[in-house]
């Protein structure tokens, strides 16, 4: 019986800066399966952002490669194609345009794909209400607290019916409520939509309530 293909797959990935000086990541190899909750952890500097941002197609390796279902980012499959269609991201600092309110911020991955916008407001508005903010659909993000932007921001990761969730920091700047809601919010999707989640985190808490925790220490990860 064959094994199954990984969803995601790191072979010796390496990634450097300002010519080389900088070594973000040494020789990471990993293998992820579809459906897996994994956290991320290590001191800042370690290059677990780094590994989220490569896992996610926003930045390319220096050297090695990225394999999503066997096939090589930036060669197989296009990053932008690979972005706007298997990955939805999280940040730490939301990155809502702050010109559009919520049921729009959470409405712009759509745009990548076709459809009406009747289609992407209805989507939206569904999401928001997941998130339980139906009652701030029309509201700008400067009239969100940040555990309210932060569920904005899930809803808009979630908008193209990603099959991974790439969180980078999420409870970062929230206070002990809002983290604990916010890693209610993305369990419960992982759980519920059979999801991959992948978090990065410096809190020991919630890393290690994942299932999987792998841990960074200067661009290596610790056996």
């Amino acid at each position: 019986m064959t094994e199954p293909v990984p969803q995601l797959e790191v072979r010796n990935l390496r990634k450097s800066y300002d010519d080389g000086r900088i070594e973000a990541l040494r020789g990471v190899s990993l293998s992820i399966n579809a459906g897996e909750y994994m956290a991320i952890s290590g001191a800042s500097g370690s290059g677990k952002s780094t590994l989220l941002q490569l896992l996610g197609g926003l930045d390319k390796p220096s050297s090695g490669e990225v394999l999503f279902q066997n096939a090589a980012l930036g060669s197989v499959i296009g990053l932008d194609t690979y972005r706007a269609h298997h990955v939805g991201f999280i940040f730490q600092a939301f990155y809502l345009l702050p010109t559009l309110r919520a049921i729009e911020n959470v409405q712009v991955p759509m745009l990548a794909l076709p459809g009406n916008g009747n289609s992407r407001a209805e989507r939206a508005e569904a999401l928001l209400r997941e998130m339980g903010l139906e009652h701030r659909l029309y509201q700008y993000p400067n009239e969100l607290s940040a555990g309210e932007r932060q569920r904005v921001a899930i809803a808009r990761a979630l908008a193209n019916h990603p099959e991974i969730l790439l969180a980078d920091e999420p409870t970062g700047n929230l206070d002990s409520v809002n983290s604990a809601r916010i890693m209610e919010i993305l369990t419960g999707i992982q759980n519920q939509r059979g999801m991959t989640l992948i978090i990065v985190t410096h809190e020991n808490e919630i890393a290690n309530a994942a299932p999987r925790h792998v841990r960074i220490r200067d661009g290596r990860i610790e056996a």
